[in-house]
């Protein structure tokens, strides 16, 4: 995290890249990253008409409740009260890393040589004019539901878990920097997710940073990381359930990954991931447990979230 202090209070633009617990930092020069096979994007229209096929073969429904079934009864004496609980998911598909980067429609995009890509539509932290934003996005609808926007809104199960990342991610803020305040609550996105469209919940968060931010960016991010929304609350035993509950090792998977352009900051949860591994591709995702959730609806949920948009 030093190098990106470095880097960004000598105005040299860069890409860096975390793993899940942030014990494991990329970081490059933009200069850098033809050289090592690394594409991203942020922000940009690159969306391309294609067709492919996605076939998915995830564990069975008995299996995952055994992990959920033992998230609750986390959650029921006191240990967690909101926890992402994700698994891997075997996937075959015809295109290669390089042309799912290059198909796939979301706001944040990155290709990691041929061992992952990812194809988020999470932003993690914004920093620009001296203020730093955060958009924690929690609760999914497939949008074809009848009258899905007010169902999402109006559900207290995803009422509840949202209000717990928001004030998360507010009291993560609030340690660096000053006057934060949430600027919106619950907004809807929709997001293109393959054969169909989901609707998912963010907030906008802000703070006022010192104006020496640049000198200090690798400190902050590491005071945020890893990120609230997939991880959940209190954080520090959270994670520590997580890393019990999980039959698999996250990797780079639900990490962080970020641009500095030389005067401004913006990044991604690495969310919507797709790895390579030598026996073909993995796909993980999931989503936020509370004591409200229902398995099958969670189980539902993880594989809506497989896709490539």
């Amino acid at each position: 995290m030093k190098r990106l202090s470095t880097l960004a209070s000598k105005g040299i633009p860069f890409l860096f890249y975390t793993n899940f617990d942030a014990s494991e930092t990329q970081v490059f020069t933009l200069d850098e990253l033809e050289k090592e096979d690394i594409e991203f994007s942020f922000n940009k229209n690159t969306y391309t008409k294609h067709s492919y096929t996605l076939n998915k073969f995830p564990m069975d429904f008995s299996s995952y409740k055994k992990g959920f079934d033992f998230v609750i009864e986390k959650i029921k004496s006191g240990d967690t009260y909101l926890l992402n609980y994700t698994c891997k998911t075997r996937v075959e598909t015809e295109l290669s890393l390089k042309e799912v980067f290059k198909f796939a429609n979301a706001r944040f995009k990155l290709r990691v040589k041929n061992d992952f890509v990812c194809f988020s539509p999470e932003r993690f932290i914004k920093i620009e004019n001296n203020h730093i934003f955060t958009y924690p996005m929690k609760g999914t609808i497939n949008a074809s539901v009848h009258n899905a926007e007010a169902k999402i809104l109006a559900n207290t199960k995803e009422m509840a878990e949202h209000i717990m990342v928001v004030d998360l991610l507010r009291n993560d803020l609030s340690i660096v920097s000053k006057e934060v305040k949430v600027t919106k609550f619950r907004y809807i996105d929709k997001i293109n997710a393959g054969e169909k469209e989901l609707l998912q919940v963010s907030s906008e968060i802000q703070g006022k940073l010192e104006t020496s931010w640049k000198e200090n960016l690798g400190e902050i991010l590491q005071t945020l990381l890893p990120a609230g929304s997939i991880t959940g609350t209190p954080k520090k035993k959270t994670i520590e359930i997580i890393n019990s509950v999980e039959d698999y090792e996250r990797g780079f998977f639900s990490g962080v990954f970020g641009v500095f352009d030389g005067t401004s900051f913006d990044s991604a949860v690495m969310i919507r991931f797709l790895q390579k591994q030598e026996a073909g591709f993995i796909y993980k995702s999931g989503g936020g447990i509370t004591l409200d959730s229902s398995a099958e609806t969670e189980y539902q949920e993880m594989l809506d979230k497989i896709y490539i948009p």
